[in-house]
């Protein structure tokens, strides 16, 4: 099979979905309702990634001392809380996990 009909098609749809934006901008005026909602979207999207991956083992819930990465994200996002930085909440995280690894 011939992939590259196939790359391009991709392509072309990843960048006209792109210049849509730049291309309506100052055209097109949203609705109050939609920009209003706009700021919530990163933090949707990203608690959609993350939760699962907090939550899950193996596909199963897991809420217990049995999931590392629920007690590593629990310590990431008291570090987030309370000192609001990146780099540090995300190094915190990773030294929880393999703290709790290593412990357990």
């Amino acid at each position: 099979m011939n992939w590259l009909p196939l790359w391009l098609a991709c392509g072309l749809l990843t960048f006209a979905i792109r210049y849509s934006f730049i291309a309506l901008e100052g055209h097109y005026r949203p609705p109050s309702w939609f920009v209003r909602w706009l700021p919530f979207v990163p933090i949707a999207a990203l608690t959609a990634i993350t939760v699962p991956e907090l939550l899950l083992v193996s596909g199963k819930l897991a809420i217990g001392t049995d999931n590392p990465h629920l007690w590593a994200g629990l310590v990431a996002i008291a570090v987030a809380a309370r000192w609001k930085n990146t780099l540090l909440t995300i190094a915190s995280g990773f030294i929880a996990l393999g703290l709790i690894r290593w412990v357990g």
